[in-house]
């Protein structure tokens, strides 16, 4: 199986509106979402992608783990801007992703390292790789803004 990480921002004049756009800027905004933990199978390949590819019919139900931030336009006041990050570290077997997200980019990252690392301690299991996704959106003190970093896992499936 084949899981396909991309990122995305977007602006709106609700907090939903702006999450939805990040969505579709990440190529999963058509399908019902199922966030599941942050376990890599096996036998799964992570793969660090622009845009998640047509994995299916809209509507259909995609299995994710994603991490988002977002900022109101009252946050504009407070902030420059917010930061969602993913990341993950696999090897022969089964692998992890950790995934974080605020208004520092670089205390965001250091947090997934962390994350990443404890998740490695509580297992063994061996892990050769690790890498990190962020997405970062500038606020607006005009709308809405969101940050995503989207894992697919597989095809997308029917929902009935």
């Amino acid at each position: 199986m084949d899981i396909h990480v991309a990122d995305g921002v977007g602006r709106g004049p609700t907090e939903l509106a702006a999450y939805d756009a990040a969505l579709a800027d990440a190529g999963v905004g058509d399908f019902n979402l199922v966030t599941v933990s942050s376990v890599v199978p096996a036998d799964a390949t992570v793969r660090a992608v622009d845009t998640v590819p047509d994995l299916g019919p809209a509507g259909d139900r995609l299995t994710v783990v994603q991490a988002h931030a977002a900022a109101s336009p009252e946050d504009a006041h407070a902030t420059d801007t917010v930061t969602a990050c993913l990341g993950w570290t696999t090897g022969p077997g089964p692998g992890l992703f950790y995934e974080a997200d605020g208004s520092d980019a670089d205390a965001v990252r250091e947090t997934v390292s962390t994350g990443l690392d404890a998740g490695r301690d509580l297992r063994d299991w061996t892990f050769e790789r690790e890498e990190t996704r962020c997405a970062t959106v500038e606020t607006d003190d005009s709308a809405y803004v969101a940050a995503v970093v989207v894992a697919a896992y597989g095809e997308s499936e029917p929902i009935a």
